[in-house]
């Protein structure tokens, strides 16, 4: 795997910016994972919600994005917690990305149209390490469900 990860990078990465914004993508791409990890069931519908984000987030090719999406995985095994991740989001996202985030994650827990408590406490923890704020929270989650068609509780 680290020469996956050694060869992905020298494959799109040039210079120092480049790498700053490969890290985000990665830091972007392993939060979601994550989520769709959270129920202990992979869904194929979270799978192509995550795809959808990342192509739409970060227009990057299939292939880039599904090479991501597995470095995510084996980012996600090697870290002791999501600090790492959303430190970097924290201090390059401006807080209208970190919202469009926030409803990539909903995306990707509500895609089964159910909402594990797991993922609800995810969603809380990923919300506060980001700094956001309860009403965009909030917001963020009953768009998420009024796109979906999900009835609020």
């Amino acid at each position: 795997m680290l020469k996956k990860i050694t060869d992905f990078f020298s494959q799109t990465l040039d210079n120092q910016q480049q790498n700053e914004e490969h890290r985000l993508h990665l830091a972007t791409a392993a939060l979601l994972v994550e989520m769709m990890q959270l129920d202990d069931e992979l869904k194929p519908s979270e799978q192509a919600t995550i795809i959808q984000a990342l192509q739409n987030k970060f227009a990057l090719p299939a292939d880039e994005v599904n090479t991501l999406v597995e470095l995510a995985h084996q980012e996600l095994k090697d870290s002791t917690d999501y600090h790492q991740f959303t430190s970097l989001i924290h201090q390059h996202f401006t807080y209208e990305q970190k919202i469009r985030l926030l409803e990539f994650l909903w995306q990707v827990a509500l895609s089964d149209m159910h909402l594990d408590k797991h993922e609800a406490h995810y969603m809380r923890k990923i919300s506060d390490l980001l700094y956001m704020q309860q009403k965009d929270f909030i917001n963020s989650k009953m768009r998420i469900m009024q796109q979906l068609g999900i009835s609020s509780p």
